[in-house]
């Protein structure tokens, strides 16, 4: 078996590289396990596999293609930068003759179109609750997501960008602390500060996700599906712009949309292609 794989960074800006994930394009389907086996080897944060929904289907041609994302360790019901990874794919290496691409997914329909400045991902956005506080200092807020298992903590306004950046999260705590099966994904996020010399963002973030696999996600699209909603009540706002403080380091381009849906734009780039044989 030869299956056409591809790496893409998604959410790149600048000198900032994204987050890398793979893409397998399959023309029929695979033995269960052997996704996982595939998303183990790959050893990326997620690999994506796109599938055609009918026989008849074309890579080039077709606008709607199943969607499927494994960590290295276990399927995930989202993931946004592996579905912008899978759009830069069809759009830029396979030339899709279609503006708007949709993916039929565990969390239901998602769609991609192409933007002079990227692609937009159209994902749901969902709400978060507050939770009782920890009484630690350096939190200011908790909220939690139910339908994506993420817990949320904004940390204190008194705390800038770099103090973000140069946080240490031990990841192994983190699974010994929360074992309970509630919380999948721990999403640290700071308010903005005026741009300056430096560009302005209206919130920054760092996600981690050990309990799937992942110790810290470069930049996540799902994360930022919770994110949206919490800082569009905090800011009264539905456009904004964020900023992923990880290692690689990553924008986002914020729309909240009627009907409980955001666009989340960003650049994407292909940077290897090539056929995993099985």
């Amino acid at each position: 078996m030869k299956l056409p794989i591809f790496i893409a960074d998604a959410f790149t800006a600048r000198a900032f590289r994204g987050n890398p994930a793979a893409v397998c394009l399959l023309e029929n389907e695979l033995e269960e396990d052997m996704h996982q086996k595939i998303a183990r080897e790959m050893n990326l944060s997620e690999t994506a596999f796109i599938r055609k929904l009918h026989p008849t289907d074309n890579f080039a041609q077709s606008s709607c293609f199943g969607l499927r994302w494994f960590t290295p360790a276990s399927e995930v019901p989202l993931c946004g930068h592996a579905t912008l990874a899978s759009a830069a794919v069809l759009f830029y290496k396979i030339k899709n003759m279609n503006s708007t691409l949709t993916f039929v997914t565990l969390s239901g329909e998602l769609r991609a179109r192409q933007a002079e400045d990227g692609i937009v991902l159209d994902l749901p956005l969902y709400p978060v609750y507050p939770q009782t506080a920890i009484g630690n200092t350096l939190v200011q807020d908790i909220c939690y997501s139910p339908d994506t298992r993420k817990l949320l903590l904004r940390l204190s306004d008194t705390y800038n960008r770099s103090f973000l950046e140069n946080l240490k999260v031990n990841t192994e705590n983190l699974l010994q602390v929360e074992n309970t099966g509630k919380v999948k994904g721990l999403i640290l996020t700071l308010k903005g500060e005026p741009g300056g010399q430096s560009q302005s963002f209206d919130f920054y973030s760092r996600y981690f996700a050990p309990w799937v696999g992942v110790a810290e996600d470069p930049v996540t699209g799902s994360a930022h599906a919770v994110l949206s909603s919490y800082w569009s009540q905090q800011l009264g706002k539905k456009e904004m712009h964020a900023f992923q403080c990880s290692q690689r380091g990553g924008e986002l381009g914020i729309s909240l949309r009627p009907a409980g849906r955001v666009d989340i734009r960003g650049g994407a780039a292909v940077v290897l292609e090539g056929t995993l044989t099985a």
